[in-house]
């Protein structure tokens, strides 16, 4: 009974947050990302898991798109409910799968990527966003546990998670089988929770964008599953092109008709 009111009061609190001005800072940033990406990401079945606020799938063209919660919620629409280091599906049968900021509120990471390893088909996307410890949003993380009362972190999202760096990120994707395709950055705004401050320092959407993406306080990862022993047929476009036997062609191995008269007309000469 106790982990059911937990999961509620996490429940509520990230729909708190998400709700709040800075949340809809962050749903702006990170829905733009996932509109561009998943338009031409195509196959059969695709997966959205958590973060339901926001219709991270709405511009997918895969024709079977499902949303999962942790745990039965009354006020939002989903297809599932289930846990992600433990997935209700059968080995290769998703074609993508999005993790939208389940890493660091999962209670085993690990677990949780290599389920998705495991319901992903071959060539199968699998779209990641996660906090950046490395950037300013990291460190009001840091403030955060060092100032705020335990007893209240549940009440503290998303500052209650374990946020996950870039590049030991990129490692264990690397040792399930993952490529790494792509990585952008975005909501490089300070985690100000009010408005007026926030739009002081929307100058640093641009200028640490290009002068220091690494610093953003979400990243976006698309990676793609990889098999071993499947290799990608391309066309050699330097190639020739094939000659087709059905078309005839002039060819000089018979003597010409000119060639055949000459002896006769050599004749007649002589004559």
């Amino acid at each position: 009974m106790s982990s059911q009111i937990n999961l509620s009061d996490i429940q509520n609190a990230q729909h708190q947050w998400l709700d709040s001005a800075l949340g809809q800072y962050l749903q702006r940033q990170e829905q733009a990302l996932y509109d561009q990406a998943v338009v031409d990401l195509f196959g059969f079945n695709a997966l959205q898991m958590g973060c339901l606020q926001m219709d991270l799938l709405r511009n997918s063209r895969i024709a079977y798109r499902y949303q999962s919660a942790e745990y039965a919620c009354a006020t939002q629409v989903h297809d599932l409910c289930c846990q992600d280091d433990f997935l209700p599906f059968s080995d290769m049968s998703l074609d993508l799968l999005l993790l939208p900021h389940r890493l660091e509120f999962s209670e085993r990471p690990h677990q949780t990527l290599r389920e998705a390893e495991r319901v992903m088909m071959p060539e199968g996307h699998l779209l990641i966003t996660g906090f950046n410890p490395f950037s300013l949003w990291g460190a009001v993380l840091v403030l955060k546990k060092l100032f705020s009362n335990k007893n209240t972190a549940v009440n503290t999202f998303p500052w209650n998670g374990k946020f996950i760096g870039l590049n030991r990120l990129k490692d264990w994707l690397a040792l399930l089988g993952f490529e790494v395709v792509s990585v952008e950055m975005c909501c490089h705004v300070p985690p100000f929770e009010q408005e007026t401050w926030r739009k002081r320092f929307s100058f640093m959407n641009k200028l640490t964008a290009r002068w220091l993406p690494v610093m953003g306080g979400v990243y976006f990862i698309v990676a793609k599953k990889r098999v071993v022993g499947m290799t990608p047929l391309k066309p050699n476009w330097k190639t020739a092109p094939l000659k087709s036997v059905l078309i005839a062609r002039p060819t000089q191995s018979k003597p010409t008709q000119n060639e055949r008269l000459e002896p006769q007309d050599n004749a007649q000469c002589e004559q």
